[in-house]
């Protein structure tokens, strides 16, 4: 199996962006499943587009996107993202959206059908301090999510967003070993779950 793992650039003037960092930790290979890395620009429409071109180009048949979630102190899988964008802050090409639909005519939010209430229950189990999350936000987060998503079907690939807690919170090795824990789940369940 070939899974796409996705973290983002440093943005808002940070140095390093926790969620590349528990994802170049990864190794090459999780159960078995060929992990490729991707970091993604922090920006709207851009990030998404490169991440669904890169599961076409690889043929992954899962993609786990992630990004950080400062305040936040655990591994949180989302179940949904929103077709909505607004931030306080710009995204790192300075475009700022105040409220709008990522796409006017589509649902108003799309859920993953990998099941994230049985991931975050293993996360626990396997001492990572891990909490449901019910929307991805409304930032690029949201906006990968959304395209992954929003593709699924004709990437052939079933989709999750991880955000992962800022440094103070988790350190960048704990955080991979709650994200080979999501592979490994994620690879043994049902492809219909």
């Amino acid at each position: 199996m070939k899974v796409l793992m996705t973290g983002f650039e440093p943005f808002g003037g940070a140095s390093l962006n926790p969620s590349w960092e528990a994802v170049r930790r990864l190794p090459d290979v999780i159960g078995g499943a060929e992990i490729t890395r991707l970091r993604l620009p922090v920006i709207y429409g851009t990030a998404g587009r490169m991440a669904a071109d890169a599961v076409r180009a690889l043929g992954a048949e899962l993609v786990i996107a992630t990004g950080v979630a400062s305040g936040r102190t655990r591994l949180t899988p989302e179940l949904a993202a929103l077709n909505w964008r607004m931030a306080s802050l710009p995204d790192e090409a300075g475009i700022r959206c105040d409220g709008g639909m990522i796409e006017p005519d589509a649902p108003a939010a799309l859920m993953t059908r990998l099941p994230v209430l049985p991931l975050t229950r293993a996360l626990n189990d396997a001492g990572i301090p891990a909490a449901l999350s019910t929307s991805a936000g409304s930032y690029v987060c949201n906006d990968v999510y959304w395209h992954l998503l929003r593709q699924e079907e004709a990437l052939g690939c079933r989709a999750l967003f991880v955000h992962v807690p800022d440094t103070p919170q988790m350190d960048a090795q704990t955080a991979a070993r709650g994200l080979m824990t999501c592979v490994q789940f994620l690879t043994a369940a049902p492809s219909d779950a």
